[in-house]
């Protein structure tokens, strides 16, 4: 049997029929992370023998392997290190499991360690200076994407079925994206991110995971999904499961699609630029997929992302978010964090950050509001928007690294390889990653559907439809 292939339902389905132990399941997991990891880097914090000493609860997925992200989710007990090699060498270890990880365990998963991510999950790749970078399974010299690239190394690799991942400006979907999987971003306000949140970089923040399948992600989204007391605000109740729309009808839908993205560099400069050739073709194959499927299909901008303001507004609120998750950290070391402690970008931003006055941020956020309903009339017209996930193929590891001499030379190459990710998260709306292309190379490329505020069973619909039409494979995954 080849576990390793098998998404999560399927591992839950077996457990359910008595064909496998979660014992057995666990121990699968673990020869295959002590197998792997030492050359992807995926996992970083083993909970092997708190893992096998587990007795999953009766819920849904009773037994299944699960791994969590180390940043905003906590689990108790364990280290929470984001990244920061001082909380490496003097870790703080959380006192309660977050909202989202007490809803995994009621749900039966088991945890069997924490992954990889960025600093702070500032750039969208996996390689902080706290631990070895993540590796592609497709390709060890280049990028999982991030910051979720442990978690979406650990999945395409078959380490587990499926693992946690959270998504500030393309967390979830940029990793799916590079490694070959299904990535939805929830609409804001889905998952709770209680209890140490009302909301994280004003919103920008949402959580829920990377999966081999369509069905797994809506399943794990039930869990998820629902207001926890004293939550600012929470996303439209769905009028059903959403693991119910998975296979269910889509009608005839309005899709337009679209290439090309604003390129913006530290002088302001810029203009509409082209996506990779491989991009290209990806969002191609899928037009042509989603057209064969009865819905329409033609090529619609939407005019609001050629302002170039969107990406100093956008900025600003990352920045001023990074200078208060520094405060954070400082407060857990007992210290005041140095430039020595951090990579020149982290600091560089925090730095910038400390700069923005009050009116600032409001005025960036209320550029951002007015933007995000003119989108809005976008989705009027459209039922989806079409979009590659990132602009080129998985990049080099390093090719995110600021020199100290030019400390935000990152976030202007993170900028260009995932504008069209960083949008919704300004916007509230939900996006996913759906793994339908690969280039010469071999190397996966995600095509991003975007949805309507509150639409995620609009976007797991069509995924489904398309996952049908054309059965997600994992090249990657080994016995």
């Amino acid at each position: 049997m080849q576990l390793s292939a098998l998404d999560a339902t399927a591992q839950a389905d077996l457990v359910a029929r008595g064909e496998i132990s979660p014992r057995e399941l666990v121990d699968a997991a673990i020869a295959r992370i002590e197998r792997d990891n030492p050359e992807l880097g995926a996992v970083i914090m083993p909970m092997f023998d708190e893992a096998r000493a587990t007795t999953p609860a009766d819920g849904p997925f009773r037994g299944v392997p699960i791994l969590i992200k180390d940043i905003v989710a906590t689990v108790k007990g364990m280290p929470q290190v984001t990244g920061i090699k001082p909380l490496r060498d003097k870790p703080w270890r959380a006192p309660v499991d977050s909202h989202l990880v007490a809803a995994i365990r009621r749900a039966g998963f088991i945890l069997v360690g924490k992954t990889n991510t960025s600093e702070l999950g500032i750039v969208p790749t996996a390689e902080p200076p706290a631990w070895p970078p993540s590796r592609n399974p497709y390709d060890r010299t280049r990028t999982t994407g991030g910051s979720s690239g442990g978690s979406a190394a650990a999945v395409a690799a078959g380490m587990v079925a499926i693992a946690h991942a959270n998504d500030g400006g393309g967390s979830i979907r940029i990793p799916a994206s590079c490694c070959g999987l299904f990535g939805l971003k929830p609409s804001r306000g889905r998952v709770s991110l209680a209890p140490w949140y009302g909301e994280n970089h004003g919103g920008l923040v949402q959580e829920h995971v990377v999966a081999r399948s369509v069905r797994d992600s809506a399943a794990v989204l039930d869990i998820l999904a629902g207001m926890q007391l004293g939550d600012p605000y929470t996303a439209p109740t769905p009028t059903r499961p959403f693991a119910q729309e998975v296979g269910a009808p889509t009608g005839k839908l309005r899709i337009a699609f679209a290439t090309r993205h604003p390129h913006v560099d530290a002088e302001g400069g810029g203009g509409m630029i082209e996506s990779h050739p491989d991009c290209r073709a990806a969002v191609d194959h899928a037009a042509k997929l989603l057209a064969s499927l009865g819905h329409t299909v033609e090529h619609a901008e939407i005019p609001t992302l050629s302002d170039p303001e969107w990406v100093s507004r956008f900025l600003t609120i990352w920045v001023t978010g990074t200078a208060a998750d520094l405060d954070e950290v400082a407060e857990l070391l007992g210290r005041k964090v140095t430039p020595e402690d951090v990579e020149p970008l982290t600091w560089g931003l925090a730095e910038l950050g400390r700069l923005i006055s009050a009116g600032a941020y409001i005025g960036a956020w209320r550029w951002l509001h007015a933007a995000t309903r003119r989108i809005a009339t976008f989705f009027e017209t459209y039922d989806l928007w079409l979009t590659p996930t990132v602009t080129e193929p998985p990049v080099p590891l390093g090719t995110f690294k600021s020199p100290a001499d030019d400390p935000l030379a990152g976030i202007f190459r993170a900028a260009d390889f995932a504008p069209f990710t960083a949008v919704f998260n300004a916007t509230g709306q939900p996006a996913c990653s759906i793994p339908l292309y690969r280039n010469a190379a071999g190397l996966p490329i995600g095509i991003q559907l975007a949805a309507a505020y509150g639409r995620e069973d609009l976007l797991l619909r069509v995924a489904s439809q398309l996952e049908a039409a054309q059965p997600f494979t994992h090249a990657a995954t080994r016995t």
